[in-house]
């Protein structure tokens, strides 16, 4: 049966219905290329086309210009709902219901981020979305943009520098390193640590190459100064409960202190020090831009930012 489709519609040209449209409006060959920009010649031929694939005249000349033929009328009656249907399939992108919606998501996303978003979407989800799954994959600012390109994530949230011509970002927080300690271990006399109590005590940190020395000690060196860091992760799991447990300091951005100090009662202060701010995005490609599921889904994300924020 498809190839029957195939080999009729093959040998018609669908530009012909937009001609036979502005006949059957304009009731005149000269106005119908008027309103179709094109030479009455043009026109004229594309009515003889049609009423060869019709096996019907269509439209006959009368005093006041040319009449649809009762085929004609026939054929406008199915003509018409397909070129409006046609219509908004290539200029509006399909509609996304989200109570109705079976679909798989693929995110990525760095642990900590995770850590703060994920319970949040998935509990709005079970709700707004029951049919809607994700799958968060680990990636950072480094990976992030190959993976989207490779279709192993359709969306990618953090801090990313840099974005090609071919991707999107959209700016959704801005976020600073802060010190996290447990204030039962660690005591201090004021609101914020000094740089004194600060580089007493000793420290854990999360680098993603597994290193005992990154950012912040880069930053200690332009002082001339040096802290201690007797633990390195490449994630940031374990962080909070070392801290909770031993008088330590971890350096983490505050977006995640704020979710321990919370749930795990830490503390947390700013670095007593000047250290830049950062900002985390949403990625995706363009290719994706009028995608209304995944517009759904980076607007989810965006509220439950706002969530965390409050």
């Amino acid at each position: 049966m498809m190839d029957i489709i195939e080999n009729d519609l093959r040998r018609f040209d669908l530009n012909l219905l937009l001609t036979f449209r502005a006949l059957l409006r304009e009731r005149s060959v000269t106005r119908a290329a008027e309103r179709l920009f094109l030479g009455q010649p043009a026109v004229s031929g594309a009515l003889k086309r049609l009423r060869q694939t019709f096996g019907d005249e269509l439209f006959v000349r009368t005093p006041h210009g040319i009449k649809p033929t009762p085929r004609a009328l026939e054929l406008a009656r199915e003509i018409e709902p397909f070129l409006q249907s046609l219509h908004r399939t290539v200029t509006q992108p399909p509609a996304f219901d989200p109570m109705q919606a079976e679909r798989v998501f693929r995110v990525g996303v760095s642990d900590s981020l995770e850590v703060v978003l994920m319970p949040e979407i998935v509990g709005r989800l079970a709700s707004s979305a029951p049919g809607v799954r994700l799958i968060a994959r680990s990636t950072d600012s480094t990976r992030a943009a190959a993976m989207l390109d490779e279709g192993a994530i359709e969306l990618a949230i953090g801090v990313f520098r840099e974005c090609t011509p071919w991707q999107q970002r959209r700016p959704l927080f801005p976020w600073r390193f802060v010190s996290l300690f447990n204030p039962r271990l660690i005591k201090t006399r004021r609101k914020h640590l000094s740089m004194e109590e600060f580089l007493k005590h000793r420290h854990v940190m999360t680098s993603f190459s597994a290193v005992l020395k990154g950012f912040i000690d880069e930053r200690l060196d332009m002082q001339g100064l040096k802290r201690e860091v007797v633990f390195s992760s490449s994630t940031f799991a374990t962080t909070p409960f070392i801290v909770r447990r031993t008088p330590v300091i971890a350096t983490v951005p505050d977006f995640i202190g704020r979710v321990w100090c919370d749930t795990l009662g830490l503390a947390m202060s700013p670095l007593p020090f000047d250290v830049p701010g950062y900002e985390v995005s949403l990625m995706w490609t363009k290719a994706h831009d009028r995608e209304p599921g995944l517009g759904w889904l980076a607007g989810q994300f965006v509220d439950a930012f706002e969530g965390t924020r409050r």
